[in-house]
Formats: structure tokens, C-alpha cells, sequence
């Protein structure tokens, strides 16, 4: 897949657990969890704009493009 998912560098970064993310944005666990292993097929802007604002940062330091080889 061309999209990179980097949530856990940046929860590494700002010193987060995953439950505690998961807590203060109002998500479960399980659903966070499959966010920061890139098996997500999706995201709702309302979850990034909360994970950006929890953790101070912009969209692209979670997501990242890299083109199929």
C-alpha cells in the first residue's frame, strides 16, 4: 500500500501510550490499534483532527505517501 501510517513514531515522540491516545480522543483501543499497524482502510477527519491536536502535529507527520515500486 502507498500510504504509511507513522502514528506510533509520533506517539513514541510525544511520550503516549495507546491507551491513553485512545482515551483522550474517545476511541477504542482495538480501532486505534489497527490505525497504528496500517491495517485501517480508512480515517475520519473528526479522529485525525483529534490525534493532531492531542499529539501537535500536522496530518503528514502520521501520514505518509510512498509510491508503489
Amino acid at each position: 500500500m502507498a500510504i504509511i501510517v507513522n502514528l506510533d513514531v509520533m506517539m513514541a515522540r510525544r511520550k503516549i501510550t495507546l491507551g491513553e491516545l485512545a482515551a483522550r480522543i474517545g476511541i477504542t483501543q482495538a480501532n486505534l490499534s489497527i490505525l497504528k499497524t496500517g491495517k485501517a482502510k480508512a480515517i475520519r477527519f473528526g479522529t485525525l483532527n483529534a490525534i493532531c491536536a492531542i499529539l501537535q502535529c500536522q496530518p503528514a507527520d502520521i501520514l505518509e505517501f510512498r509510491p508503489d515500486e
